[in-house]
């Protein structure tokens, strides 16, 4: 509860909120997650469907029309899994990373689950080599990738202010964006009160041009960073963030 409290406190700085009450918000928000994944199955699948809606659909359908292909940014809200069903069902099916997990038969049970949204999954970690190159190889097939933006699990991403504090945000969004001239499509996923889900598309953001290559991805990715957090903002209980995410975190 602490670390959610330390989490809650930098979205709302300067204010009186009562962060317990806004952190039980986040575990029963993440409670619901876990329910919908066991909960979803393809004879239920166009219900899932059918109770969402999308708010900037047309940023997202330009962007799968310009033949550039398509870099989704997600943070960890919602249900962003539901967002690969509503993709799918808008003729937009989207490719994403799954972590190679120790256990090799629970891996494979998130590979079926995501199958099951509609969504293709590459595995990234030891031992999967080609991660990079198959996300490379969809964008420049004019298709889409989904990644999340805004926890980093290498310790090898990309230091940003984010919330007031120096961290590190995954730097694959970005580059592969810069890489490949893809389009850079921030989205939030939201649960709706009762069934459903919105999925909120922002603008596409644009990166930098001058500057060298890490010029660039360092400014974009401070970009992306601040529009992550007005997604966040917009339902902070549904941020399922339990892990330390700065500095300071792990050093309390």
């Amino acid at each position: 509860m602490t670390l959610l409290e330390r989490h809650l406190g930098r979205v709302f700085p300067e204010s009186n909120e009562d962060l317990t009450r806004r952190a039980r918000g986040m575990f029963a928000s993440y409670g619901r997650y876990w329910a919908e994944v066991f909960w979803i199955q393809p004879r239920r699948k166009a219900e899932f469907v059918a109770t969402a809606r999308v708010d900037g659909l047309d940023n997202l359908l330009t962007a799968g029309a310009s033949g550039r292909g398509v870099v989704i940014a997600l943070p960890h809200l919602g249900n962003w899994e539901a967002a690969g069903a509503k993709a799918e069902d808008l003729g937009i099916p989207v490719l994403a990373v799954a972590e190679s997990l120790p256990n090799p038969l629970i891996t494979e049970w998130f590979i079926d689950v995501r199958n099951q949204m509609g969504i293709e999954v590459v595995l990234t970690g030891r031992g999967h080599p080609r991660t990079t190159p198959a996300l490379i190889e969809r964008i420049r097939s004019g298709g889409a990738v989904a990644l999340l933006a805004d926890r980093d699990l290498t310790g090898r991403g990309i230091e940003v202010e984010f919330f007031g504090e120096r961290t590190t945000i995954p730097a694959g969004p970005v580059t592969l964006a810069e890489r490949t001239g893809a389009v850079l499509l921030p989205v939030g996923c939201y649960f709706l009160p009762g069934p459903g889900h919105l999925f909120v598309v922002h603008p596409p953001l644009e990166l930098p041009e001058n500057g060298t290559t890490e010029e660039r991805v360092a400014e974009g990715a401070q970009l992306l960073a601040g529009v992550l957090e007005d997604i966040i903002r917009e339902a902070p209980e549904q941020w399922h963030l339990f892990q330390p995410n700065w500095p300071s975190d792990r050093e309390a």
